[in-house]
């Protein structure tokens, strides 16, 4: 079980690193436009100049009592391991956005992609394998697809298209023994629903507030080192 559990962790670092050699992908470049595209709006009023602006209203969670049943459970598993994970899925946003202008920039093709490639492993797994190696099969799972989230495409697919379908295959074959498959694409409109509003719960600096709520205390605080925020 040691050595499987060490696989897997290696695919999960296999999976932010082969991030790094693809492209932005379509859903990313989509949502980053249109933050790109607000602009303070403002008024001319005699000799002033008025800015307008809206601001999103802020939720308030009060302390919940500790509900029962199989449905709350599954819901608070979800918030904590969504508050362990996810910070990981962003850096690997950021490492899609970095490693990309730099092969665009250099020009890599080849060997000397692959090279980059690999430094860029070794350079992860230095930074990453201990944290990464305290994940659940649970938590690796579930950040498994929001990898699959910020990148567009299955993790299946993003180890094919940048390492092999041998690769691909091998991952596969060692994720469908922890009872994953990383085939199966992220559904924000269905199964994923409730990580979706976790996400936006997230975006808007509300998940804090909640996760208190649900559990009396401070959510957990992944340490990410200041190059990859």
């Amino acid at each position: 079980m040691g050595e499987f559990r060490h696989r897997i962790i290696a695919a999960l670092m296999l999976i932010l690193v082969v991030l790094a050699a693809g492209s932005i992908s379509a859903y990313s470049q989509k949502r980053d436009s249109q933050k790109n595209d607000e602009r303070l709006r403002y008024v001319v009023v005699g000799k002033d100049t008025v800015y307008l602006d809206q601001i999103n209203p802020s939720k308030v969670y009060s302390k919940m009592p500790r509900q029962k049943g199989r449905e709350w459970r599954k819901y608070y598993r979800l918030v904590h391991n969504f508050g362990k994970t996810y910070p990981y899925a962003l850096v690997a946003k950021k490492i899609v956005n970095e490693a990309d202008s730099t092969i665009e920039a250099d020009g890599l093709k080849g060997i000397k992609r692959e090279k980059y490639i690999n430094s860029k492993q070794k350079e992860l797994f230095n930074v990453f394998e201990k944290p990464l190696r305290n994940l659940t099969v649970s938590q690796g799972a579930l950040l498994m697809k929001l990898i699959d989230r910020e990148a567009g495409k299955s993790s299946y697919m993003i180890i094919k298209d940048y390492k092999s379908g041998i690769a691909a295959g091998f991952w596969q074959g060692i994720a469908k023994l922890f009872g994953s498959d990383l085939k199966k694409p992220y559904d924000p409109n269905g199964e994923d629903v409730a990580t979706e509003e976790l996400v936006r719960i997230w975006e808007a600096g509300e998940f804090p507030a909640l996760y208190f709520s649900i559990f009396w205390e401070d959510a957990p605080v992944v340490s990410i080192p200041e190059k990859y925020l």
